[in-house]
Order: structure tokens, then sequence, then C-alpha cells
């Protein structure tokens, strides 16, 4: 366990901060004075590694939490290892993820379990453990979901339906949370290509760049780039940020 660290310089969670987007928003917010909790489920050593290059730069800002976001009480496990850590928290961002194929010939509710999970039902009790904290600060949440959240990804379906139901959280709890906490959304388009069984072919990933309006594949600085705008204004609440190039323009 990391010293405390009570200090004055604002502290952010990231959720799935070990590598890819969540990296990029790691090193972007550490980049402007924050001090930041890289969580992980697997990629510990990764997030290690990144951790201490951060610490490198500026002693004790980054820490590693690593929680599976589906055990029990992992929300409140967190929330008490950032406490004792920081003694404070300015910003969660709910940013891990998985990706998963809906197959309707051979369905798995299992994944409808995985998808809504981590998706839905992590970032709910993550908010809700985090309030207290946040509120002290007039902090804010930051939820990452997808532009196929309002148009779906054929073979994806469920976990379409779940980014749709965290977009529909981000606008509840800027409801709910108001005034002291302000809750957003950032809904990225093609950032980062899908890895492992969900790779896109060369072919595919060009099809995709073609129905971009910008022409380009986009980057995960843009995403934290975001993120960070989003953090620091503080008249912002209950949007949803799209940075897909001008995808989610066209039909």
């Amino acid at each position: 366990m990391n010293p405390p660290n009570k200090q004055e310089a604002k502290v952010a969670l990231i959720t799935g901060s070990s590598r890819r987007i969540g990296a990029a928003i790691v090193k972007k917010l550490h980049a402007t004075g924050y001090k930041v909790v890289i969580h992980c489920h697997h990629s510990l050593s990764e997030a290690h590694s990144l951790a201490a290059h951060l610490n490198s730069q500026r002693a004790n800002s980054a820490f590693v939490v690593q929680r599976d976001l589906t055990a029990p009480c992992a929300a409140e496990e967190i929330m008490t290892a950032v406490q004792d850590w920081a003694g404070q928290l300015d910003l969660l961002v709910n940013n891990a993820s998985v990706f998963i194929r809906t197959e309707f010939t051979t369905f798995a509710e299992t994944d409808w379990y995985a998808l809504f999970d981590i998706h839905v039902k992590a970032p709910f009790l993550l908010s809700l453990a985090a309030r207290p904290l946040l509120a002290k600060q007039s902090g804010a949440i930051i939820n990452v979901t997808d532009t196929h959240a309002e148009k779906p990804l054929k073979e994806y379906s469920v976990y379409c339906q779940s980014k749709s139901a965290l977009e529909m959280q981000t606008k509840s709890l800027a409801r709910e949370f108001a005034p002291e906490i302000r809750v957003n959304a950032v809904a990225p388009g093609a950032i980062a290509w899908p890895e492992h069984n969900n790779t896109l072919p060369p072919e595919l990933q060009e099809k995709i760049i073609a129905k971009t309006p910008l022409k380009k594949h986009g980057n995960p600085e843009y995403i934290a780039q975001a993120i960070l705008a989003l953090a620091e204004n503080p008249f912002i609440t209950g949007q949803i940020l799209k940075v897909d190039g001008g995808r989610s323009l066209l039909g």
C-alpha cells in the first residue's frame, strides 16, 4: 500500500486505465497536475509500469488499485483505497469496458451479464460510492460510452444496449447529483481498433474511415482531451460529447 498522499492537487480515479484509451486519459490528467488512481483488473503489470513512469516524473502522484468491478463491495473497497491514499476525489472516469459480439444462434446469457455489469451496474455503484467524496470537492463523473449507443452496430446488439443504458445513467445522475456533482459522458467513435476475437480486417477498417467525414482514424489522445475539457468546465452537466470524426452525422 502506498503511503497517504493528502495534498491540494486534484485527484482522479480512472477505471480500466492500465492501457489503450484509459492509459491515455491517465497520462493527460497527470500531465495537467492531477494525481491519478489507475484501476485495473487483469492488466496489473501494465498498471504498475504506468504508475512507475508517472511517479518518476512526480513523486507519489500515481497509485494502482486492482479490483474486479463485478465483485461484491468492489466500489466501496476502491473508494476506501482512494480515501486512504489521497484523502479526496475530484473526478471519477468510468472507462472500463468489454466488447463482446452477440451470437443470436448460440446466445450466452453470461455475455448479457458481463456487458451490463461492467457498462451499467459498475459505473452506477462506483458513482454512488464516490458521491460523498466528490460532493466535498464539487467534483465530476465522466462516463465513456460509444457512438453506437445511438446507432447500433450489427452483431453487437447487447453491447450497444448496455452503452445506451450508460448514457441514460449519465443524464439521470446529472439530475440526481446536481448541484454538487456534474455528470457527463464522452462517446468515442473509431478510436482504438478492437482486439483479439473482435479484430477488424484492414478492408473493414478502411471502410469505416471512408464513412467518417474527417476521413481519418481517431486517437486515444482525442478522448483524453475531451475528458479533460468536461472535467474542467464547471457549467456542463448531463451531456454526451461525441468524439467520432463526425461519423454520427451520417446514417
